[in-house]
């Protein structure tokens, strides 16, 4: 199941870049074998040596760095076709281009340029962020903290849908110091202290490792804390838009796997329902016409997430001449919001429409369809729609703004 990287001859000597034909022999290797993974839990370590080996990750650093100087929309693109070929893969990446990202805004110290050479050179980074104690709405000051020690810290603390961070070289920790004041830190996996258990046991999406990150007395140096500020990481308004888009472009591209399945499905029928309109389910035109409503909604879908990554793309370029700008981060966190309530409806509808081109047949746990339901349903769970469209009807009635922080 799990192919040799050598097997597929991606040893470049550059970043992966948006366009590239070796691209698609990416996608093909990570969809091959990706239903049974999912179905038997079989966590797709390969498939992330292979993303290191090509230097994916690095599609957003600019090339000048030796990234691959990929657009926003690119990034998009080529997200929407990794999850076609496994939205568990894609998943597990919507860290490491969060990260990313921030480090492309962060102060160019010395520290900085280190993080962005390791990815560069291959480096995942995940993310560690929420923990279930916390039961404020808002903002909240983290129980994970760092606490002085000589010229560094101690790290201490527990936090969970870690994304990611069990298939990363690094990983991003939401933490605050002993006065409050709120920062992250970007730390290897592998340092002294830190557990990373596979405890996540979702419906759906369940080869993410989004389970538990524990440190204990993990020492972090000065150099790798980023305290907040306004025009820095967490601090920068609408910071988040960027990782929400990120997980509707992942249930994009799980309509796209879904057309491609019930597709499959209709050609390898022997036979039809009893009271079919035709002997052979490829020439039933209401089977047609459900596939023919599948392959709308994943061309809809995609063209909605390219039309957010634009403005996503636009919002960027104005931050980098005039940070105190937030309009466009506005506007773009709008169409960000707009476009996660069609899609994820859309997603979740194209995962029930595949069993009318099957019957019951296509329930059957060993061909695993019902696997992109579940994913897209798990996806469109991590923030309710309902929240977000008050929040956009709020803005179209009233004029107020989305909320510059937390899920927007």
């Amino acid at each position: 199941m799990n192919k040799p990287v050598s097997d597929i001859s991606l040893r470049l000597s550059t970043p992966l870049k948006y366009g590239s034909p070796n691209l698609q022999k990416l996608f093909d290797h990570i969809a091959e074998g990706s239903s049974e993974r999912e179905r038997d839990r079989v966590l797709p370590f390969g498939q992330i040596d292979l993303i290191r080996q090509s230097r994916l990750g690095a599609l957003r650093i600019p090339a000048a760095q030796g990234g691959g100087g990929s657009s926003i929309r690119e990034l998009f693109k080529v997200v929407i076709g990794l999850a076609e070929a496994d939205a568990n893969v894609a998943h597990i990446l919507r860290n490491h281009f969060s990260v990313v990202e921030r480090l492309i805004r962060s102060p160019r110290d010395e520290q900085s340029h280190k993080w962005q050479k390791d990815v560069v050179e291959g480096a995942i980074i995940g993310l560690a962020t929420t923990e279930l104690e916390s039961a404020k709405v808002g903002d909240t000051i983290p129980a994970t903290v760092i606490s002085p020690d000589g010229d560094g810290y101690r790290l201490n603390g527990t936090k969970y849908y870690s994304t990611g961070t069990l298939f990363s070289d690094y990983v991003l920790v939401r933490i605050a110091d002993t006065k409050g004041a709120l920062a992250a830190t970007v730390i290897p996996v592998k340092r002294e202290g830190i557990e990373l258990l596979d405890d996540w046991d979702g419906s759906g999406q369940r080869l993410t490792g989004s389970g538990t990150t524990n440190f204990k007395n993990v020492r972090v140096e000065s150099s790798e804390v980023i305290f907040d500020a306004p025009d820095v990481g967490y601090g920068v308004a609408y910071q988040n838009t960027f990782a929400q888009l990120f997980l509707t472009g992942i249930n994009a591209g799980i309509i796209a796997a879904t057309l491609k399945d019930a597709a499959a499905l209709v050609r390898r029928r022997g036979r039809s329902f009893y009271y079919a309109p035709t002997e052979r389910p490829v020439d039933d035109p209401l089977l047609q016409q459900t596939i023919g409503q599948i392959s709308s909604n994943a061309f809809a879908a995609e063209t909605i997430v390219l039309a957010a990554a634009d403005a996503l793309d636009l919002a960027n370029d104005a931050w980098s001449n005039d940070p105190s700008n937030s309009e466009p981060a506005l506007q773009a966190a709008l169409l960000s919001a707009k476009a996660k309530i069609v899609v994820d409806e859309l997603a979740i509808r194209s995962g029930g429409l595949l069993f009318d081109v099957g019957g019951a047949s296509a329930t059957k746990r060993s061909d695993n369809l019902d696997r992109h339901w579940r994913n897209a349903r798990t996806l469109a769970s991590h923030n309710p729609d309902s929240y977000k469209a008050r929040a956009i009807g709020d803005y179209e009635v009233n004029g107020t703004p989305l909320p510059a922080k937390g899920f927007f």
